[in-house]
């Protein structure tokens, strides 16, 4: 059972006082999510944001569940401009490094890239950033996974990801498409063969719990279950199911019965499986 699209570390200036540091706390959620039936978390976290690489293979032994890291990058507002000038030329190489070489010193070789668009648009950071991720798909195979601010731009980054740089659809991965209920939207992506991630359950200012089993049975019916993924997008302390909110173990606890009542449990097995597994696929 893959939750995924998590964070176990996670810092950012946008997020101050929130940030995902402890790896007792992240030992015990992951204890938590196995205790549920979880075996797998890809953690999102890019590059610069304290994602704590050399950390994982620790947590992953003591816990028994699989992590899959990203390289990549986040929004400009999540870093200093100082270090957005320092990649300015060698982006994709950075990437192609993580993805075969490991990040920094830790030996963890990334298994996807992480980037993100911005509310409706793309902005001349975000074509930078998806212009260097797919220059390090087509020299490694590895996915893109992409944030999508508050669920939106889903078909402006096909365009640019898949019609200009030529990412196959299936090597992307759109995430928070739960955050903008569109479902004609969620179709369009669907059909242009990449996977929709819903990620971020129980947050009651985006449009979650309550709307996400309509979307995903939208898709379901329409022959795109085999395109769908869950997530927990845990990204703050108080988030976690080990400090008193939700955390990894509700997409297994509460996401998943709802879900099974919409889809069958049959097709949310798929979706917490085989689909992860297809979708974060890497030939090494």
């Amino acid at each position: 059972m893959c939750d995924a699209h998590d964070h176990l570390f996670l810092s950012s200036p946008r997020l101050p006082g929130q940030e995902l540091r402890d790896a007792s706390a992240a030992t015990a959620e992951l204890v938590a999510f196995r205790e549920a039936g979880g075996g797998s978390v890809v953690q999102w976290t890019p590059y610069g944001l304290g994602r704590r690489a050399a950390d994982l293979p620790l947590l992953s032994r003591a816990t028994g569940v699989h992590i899959v890291a990203a390289t990549g990058l986040h929004q400009a507002a999540h870093y200093a401009p100082e270090l957005i000038d320092r990649l300015r030329n060698g982006l994709a190489h950075l990437f192609v490094a993580e993805l075969t070489e490991g990040l920094a010193t830790s030996g963890v070789r990334a298994g996807f890239i992480k980037v993100a668009g911005g509310f409706h648009a793309l902005d001349a950071h975000a074509r930078w950033t998806m212009t260097a991720a797919a220059e390090a798909h087509h020299a490694t195979g590895a996915p893109i996974a992409v944030h999508l601010e508050l669920g939106t731009g889903a078909l402006d980054v096909l365009d640019l990801l898949c019609g200009e740089l030529g990412v196959p659809p299936d090597r992307v991965i759109l995430g928070h498409l739960n955050r903008s209920p569109d479902l004609m939207v969620h179709r369009q992506a669907a059909e242009a063969g990449a996977y929709l991630a819903f990620d971020g359950p129980s947050r009651a200012n985006h449009a979650t719990d309550w709307r996400m089993p309509d979307a995903v049975r939208a898709l379901a019916e329409a022959g795109f279950g085999d395109r769908l993924l869950l997530g927990g997008d845990t990204t703050t302390a108080g988030a976690r199911s080990v400090d008193g909110g939700p955390g990894m173990p509700y997409l297994l606890r509460r996401v998943r019965p709802r879900l099974e009542l919409a889809l069958g449990a049959a097709l949310v097995e798929r979706v917490l499986t085989v689909n992860p597994g297809l979708a974060f696929a890497v030939e090494w």
